[in-house]
């Protein structure tokens, strides 16, 4: 199994890496992409857990909300696009004969569009986020980047100090009736990782090393919510995987979890506390 771990990221690292220092609008492509093939799992997970969903209406919806975030005026857009999603999955619901399973099927649907729509923030953190200092050692990557690259890796210091904090010393368990795999030890471990790694970038974008405090506490505390949230969703559709696509490593979404809800704390963050004070 970890060999085929291994191999697989050896094909999506560089993928990856490459589309990021492409950027833009590449960058905008590979997220709807995710987006839609996360899509399809949420979908798939929603219909075994016993909800109606429409798969096909509620994976495009979701793609519409997270091409909302690709616009300077992203919130307004993403905004009308949640509605909208509400409103046609709504509608969608008048066509099953049981008003029970239509009422299902409006839920199931506007929550999954709503639940895949979250990755719409990375996008806009792309677009919203500030500029980094003259002179900074990422500064050639531009503000976007800079900020998306800070969100990538704090969450994947999170991911793995956890990981490996918990194995070392994990022995008290949180949450077992979602995760029984996590540990208090691999909670704060990965907040140490993620804090760390957030004041890392912070430096690198001339920002001080300070503010990757809270920064790597918020994401890493949000990142650890979207696991068990996506933990939760399989769990009820009793789903080891949200899908097969990533030999080794399960569907998209097991790879983007952390990232919904991760994305929209540091996109808030942006908003309220760096645009706010003007740095």
């Amino acid at each position: 199994m970890l060999r085929l771990r291994l191999a697989s990221a050896a094909v999506l690292v560089p993928v990856v890496a490459l589309v990021f220092l492409l950027g833009r609008p590449w960058i905008d492509v590979l997220v709807v992409v995710l987006a839609a093939l996360a899509g399809t799992e949420t979908f798939a997970l929603l219909r075994a857990a016993g909800y109606r969903a429409f798969v096909l209406l509620g994976t495009v919806l979701s793609v519409m909300i997270v091409g909302a975030g690709a616009f300077p005026d992203g919130p307004a857009y993403g905004l009308g696009a949640a509605g909208l999603a509400a409103i046609l999955a709504g509608i969608g619901a008048f066509s099953v004969r049981d008003p029970r399973d239509g009422l299902s099927a409006w839920v199931g649907t506007a929550f999954g569009a709503g639940y895949v729509g979250l990755l719409g923030f990375a996008l806009r953190i792309l677009v919203a986020a500030p500029p980094s200092a003259s002179g900074a050692p990422l500064a050639w990557l531009g503000a976007g980047r800079g900020w998306v690259l800070l969100l990538v890796a704090t969450v994947w210091a999170y991911d793995t100090s956890a990981y490996v904090f918990g194995r070392a010393f994990g022995r008290r368990r949180f949450f077992q009736h979602i995760s029984p795999a996590k540990t208090y030890a691999g909670l704060f471990g990965g907040l140490a990782g993620a804090v760390v790694v957030a004041a890392l970038a912070l430096a690198g974008l001339g920002r001080s090393p300070l503010e990757g405090v809270p920064v790597g506490l918020l994401v890493g505390l949000a990142a650890q919510a979207g696991d068990l949230a996506e933990s939760m969703l399989k769990r009820a559709a009793n789903a080891k995987d949200s899908g097969t696509l990533i030999p080794g490593h399960g569907g998209i979404l097991d790879r983007i979890d952390s990232f919904l809800f991760a994305a929209p704390v540091l996109a808030g963050y942006l908003a309220l506390v760096v645009h706010q004070a003007g740095r």
